[in-house]
């Protein structure tokens, strides 16, 4: 059977390849990542039950994106950052250029993007703190892949302790807190439901606490970039079915068990912290938990559907998804632009005024219409908008040719 793997068609020159299950599962991270940005943007998150509007439909949907989403699809993004990385390693070789600066470059106008993004839409912006941290790529990208994987496990035991150790301290410490305080949530809900310069100044004072969390992230972000920096190298996404097909799919069989099994509690625990049964103490101890699991969760959602891409399904699931992913850039900032649009003095001002399931519901709606706007872009470019400007920057200038529409 045919897997789901294509070559561009060609508009003049040779075109590298297209790997349609690397697009597809960045499509599908984007649904995550959605998912969780919505509850922040709403006003929602670090709210015990998903906040004031906790309804029955509430608390069943902020509990399940607590389980299923929150922490894991960043992590799938991430390991998909790495994987990429090697990707533009073998375009800069193929184009016969040095691929030191071209990185640079790119790496530098994700962090121009990242800081707009941070003050214009969305405080929990990721694409600053991944081109920080790509730097850990770049200083280490001539390392053995097996070295790579062997830091990626190491990082990641450095910050389990860690974390493990927040945990228990925390757990000791019976503080009676429920939450924010509402004061501080008023403050911000008026903020944030204010006009343009307000909303801007509430996203650079929440800064600190962004930058705060993504400390505590950034090793889970490094060992996933390691991760899928030793899969692109090893082109464990890519292996010919007559070269290793069977031993890819038992290897990603057992990986779906593996990561359910472990995954799913740690999902379930975290979720039971926030939304309920158990109480405010007990938030952070399983938030952690949930943390130091996410990645077996992830790597489940990842190979479940790498294994499904291979079936005639899969593959029509592969190709819905993979113009999303080949424009993750532009929808990524799109999506933000939407929320804040809906929830900020923008626009609609909601914030705080929504309960979790109008939010999630209609990050969703908004999701299948990203899938088809971007199957529709696709056919006509080979770039989204942001990818065409990140590109121009990242090959100074060269230029990209478009993709000619068949008659």
């Amino acid at each position: 059977m045919q897997r789901p793997e294509t070559i561009e068609p060609t508009a003049g020159a040779a075109r590298p390849r297209r790997i349609v299950e690397v697009d597809a599962l960045r499509g599908f991270a984007l649904c995550g990542i959605f998912l969780a940005n919505v509850l922040v943007m709403a006003g929602l998150d670090g709210q015990r039950g998903g906040g004031p509007h906790t309804s029955g439909v509430d608390q069943v949907a902020y509990g399940l994106v607590m389980m299923f989403v929150q922490t894991k699809f960043y992590l799938l993004f991430s390991f998909l950052f790495g994987y990429s990385f090697t990707l533009q390693m073998d375009a800069a070789e193929r184009d016969g250029a040095a691929f030191a600066p071209r990185m640079l470059r790119r790496l530098l106008a994700l962090f121009v993007l990242g800081l707009l993004h941070a003050a214009l839409l969305y405080p929990g912006d990721i694409l600053a703190t991944y081109a920080v941290l790509g730097l850990v790529l770049f200083a280490t990208r001539s390392a053995d892949p097996g070295r790579m994987w062997r830091a990626a496990l190491w990082v990641y035991g450095v910050v389990a302790a860690l974390y493990l150790l927040v945990g228990a301290l925390v757990a000791l410490v019976d503080t009676g807190d429920d939450g924010t305080p509402p004061a501080t949530l008023a403050e911000q809900a008026a903020a944030y439901r204010g006009g343009p310069g307000d909303v801007i100044g509430a996203n650079i004072a929440a800064w600190p606490d962004v930058l705060a969390g993504l400390f505590l992230m950034g090793g889970m972000v490094v060992a996933a970039f390691l991760a899928g920096f030793t899969a692109g190298r090893r082109r464990l996404l890519t292996a010919a079915p007559a070269a290793g097909a069977p031993n890819r799919t038992a290897r990603l069989r057992r990986i779906l068990v593996v990561g359910l099994a472990v995954g799913l509690p740690g999902g379930a625990l975290m979720a039971a912290g926030t939304v309920g049964p158990l109480g405010a103490r007990w938030a952070v101890p399983t938030f952690i938990v949930g943390m130091l699991t996410a990645p077996a969760l992830s790597a489940a959602y990842a190979s479940g559907l790498l294994l499904w891409f291979t079936t005639p399904r899969g593959a029509r699931l592969a190709a819905k998804l993979a113009p999303a992913g080949r424009m993750a850039l532009t929808n990524y900032l799109t999506q933000s632009l939407v929320m804040a649009l809906v929830f900020t003095g923008y626009g609609a001002a909601l914030y705080g005024r929504t309960g979790a399931g109008a939010a999630l519901g209609g990050a969703l709606l908004f999701y299948v219409l990203q899938l088809a706007a971007s199957a529709r872009l696709m056919k006509r470019h080979r770039f989204g908008p942001v990818e065409r400007l990140l590109r121009t920057v990242t090959v100074w200038g060269r230029p990209t040719p478009r993709v000619r529409r068949e008659r």
